[in-house]
């Protein structure tokens, strides 16, 4: 898939897609051979290129054109719909693409949990550039071309925003993928797959609290449905009244006494949010109470770590052993 198309230089621009597929299209006397696309857009420039040595194999792999075996080419007559004007045939281009990639490795080696993240101000996903290795520059510049993927407002970020339009066919194709290997395909034992399943369970309970919290006036982010790098698990507000995310959710579920585990990252970011930052702890057995409320711990790295209450205990399950060199 990604691998066979990586020997091409470019794919394509949705303006050169557009004029192909129509011109294929209103020449239905004419039967086109792959040769005399390629005579017909010779020297011709269109958005600034003139090589568009991958458009035709693309196109063909995503069943919107057609090669038989004299390399005749014809549309696909149900894409053909969709040629009215640019922007639908952009879109009906791009989820055939994505669509495709479902099953490819490489896609999901690109966007994958290590480079996907929520950006809570732009209220998108965002992905780093260092995801696209340069053997796929040409992907990844056809994602550009059709703005599936825009540059961070902010360029010193060195990540692109992915196009809230989009964000539905992603969800679809990626987020299964990531939540899979969030787990691990080496590691799907029963009890790991069971401990994911009762993260995901707890971290849902406490979206639907924080929306009844606030009167469902505010959208509330379940950041770490993407990504489990950020030190919390859902982006929320302290009040209606407020306009920018200033509740900063760690979800920690339990049954039987409550306990929790907290990771380094965990720590550090809670340390720095101070008293926006809250842990939530989720007594599994009282998620189906329709009145039960989570345990919150507001500024936990304060209330734990510095004052140390009697009332919650430290333990240390795990010490890590550096070889230290002379």
């Amino acid at each position: 898939m990604l691998s066979e198309l990586s020997q091409f230089e470019n794919l394509g621009t949705p303006k050169f897609h557009f004029e192909l597929l129509n011109t294929l299209n209103d020449s239905q006397s004419r039967n086109w051979l792959s040769s005399d696309v390629a005579k017909y857009f010779h020297n011709r420039i269109i958005e600034g290129r003139n090589l568009f040595d991958g458009c035709l194999p693309l196109l063909n792999h995503l069943r919107i054109v057609k090669l038989d075996y004299n390399k005749f080419v014809s549309v696909d007559e149900e894409f053909k719909k969709f040629l009215m004007n640019q922007n639908l045939m952009s879109d009906r281009f791009i989820e055939r693409l994505i669509l495709w990639l479902s099953n490819d490795i490489i896609f999901h080696k690109i966007f994958c949990s290590e480079f996907i993240s929520w950006d809570i101000i732009y209220h998108s996903l965002q992905i780093e550039n260092s995801a696209f290795p340069l053997k796929y520059s040409a992907f990844k510049q056809l994602l550009i071309d059709f703005n599936v993927i825009q540059s961070h407002p902010t360029k010193e970020f060195n990540r692109y925003i992915i196009n809230g339009r989009y964000k539905k066919l992603f969800d679809k194709v990626v987020l299964p993928e990531i939540r899979k290997r969030k787990i691990g395909a080496e590691e799907l034992m029963k009890s790991l797959a069971q401990k994911q399943i009762n993260g995901e369970e707890a971290e849902k309970f406490v979206l639907q609290f924080e929306i009844s919290r606030l009167n469902n006036s505010k959208e509330i982010d379940w950041v770490a449905e993407y990504s489990v790098a950020e030190g919390y698990d859902i982006a929320s507000f302290n009040s209606e009244n407020s306009i920018q995310y200033d509740r900063f959710i760690e979800v920690k579920s339990y049954q039987g006494e409550p306990y929790f585990y907290w990771t380094r990252n965990e720590m550090e970011i809670a340390r720095i949010k101070k008293s926006n930052y809250f842990i939530y702890l989720v007594d599994r057995g009282k998620m189906g109470n329709q009145e039960y409320q989570p345990i919150i711990i507001q500024n936990p790295y304060t209330e734990l770590l510095v004052k140390k209450p009697i009332d919650w205990k430290e333990s240390i399950e795990k010490i890590r052993f550096d070889f230290a060199t002379v």
